[in-house]
Order: structure tokens, then C-alpha cells, then sequence
């Protein structure tokens, strides 16, 4: 298992990504869904056109695209309702919680499933 963090460019990572060739691929990005701030949900990939993803260079969904046709991997995008969608934001400590209580719970899945020591 890798985790890399992309920021604002996160098509940089594609050779990475490639190298790797995970077999599932999580992304994690802001998303406006008019929820509270810190809230999430998985974002299926056909919808992602019906939100207004962060403020990448690159639209999100051609990098997806572009990964489902290079690599095998399974891609599901996790969508965290931001505070603000302002260019050079940082993550509010609101965020940044909802964020690591999202990973804790991640990886007790993995480990219960032994999909992770």
C-alpha cells in the first residue's frame, strides 16, 4: 500500500501511480456538495461531472479517465465537504479531523479484512 499526496496537481503523480500498479486506487479531494464542512461521501465516478470539484489545473474526472484506461486499478473518489474552495486554501483543522478520522477507520477495515498488516 502507497499513499501519495497530490495537492493541486495531482496528474504529477500518474508515472507513480503506474509504477505501482495498484489494483485499487482511493482518491481523497475536496468536493461542494452543500454539506457541512468535514462531512464525506463516496462520489460515484459517472456523477463526478454533478459537483464542483477542487481547483486542480487539470478537471479531476480526465485524470481519472485517464487512469481507468492505464492502469488496473478499481478507482473510488472520497468527497470531503470543504470549508472553502479558494485557490491556496489550506485545510481548515476541521477538515484535517474529519480527514484522519476517515484514515483510522480505513485502516481498521483493511486490517480486519488482512488486507493490511
Amino acid at each position: 500500500m502507497s499513499i501519495l499526496d497530490g495537492g493541486t496537481i495531482p496528474e504529477n503523480f500518474t508515472s507513480a501511480i503506474k509504477r505501482e500498479n495498484p489494483s485499487h486506487l482511493l482518491m481523497v479531494d475536496a468536493v461542494q456538495m452543500q454539506k457541512q464542512p468535514g462531512q464525506w461521501k463516496i462520489i460515484p465516478l459517472e456523477k463526478i461531472g454533478n459537483y464542483n470539484l477542487s481547483t486542480h489545473s487539470m478537471p479531476l474526472s480526465f485524470l481519472i479517465k485517464y487512469l481507468e484506461i492505464t492502469t488496473p486499478s478499481q478507482i473510488l473518489l472520497l468527497g470531503i465537504q470543504p470549508e472553502k474552495m479558494d485557490l491556496g486554501d489550506h485545510l481548515s483543522m476541521e477538515i484535517k479531523n474529519s480527514v484522519e478520522k476517515f484514515a483510522k477507520m480505513l485502516l481498521q477495515i483493511l486490517k480486519e479484512e488482512k488486507l493490511l498488516d
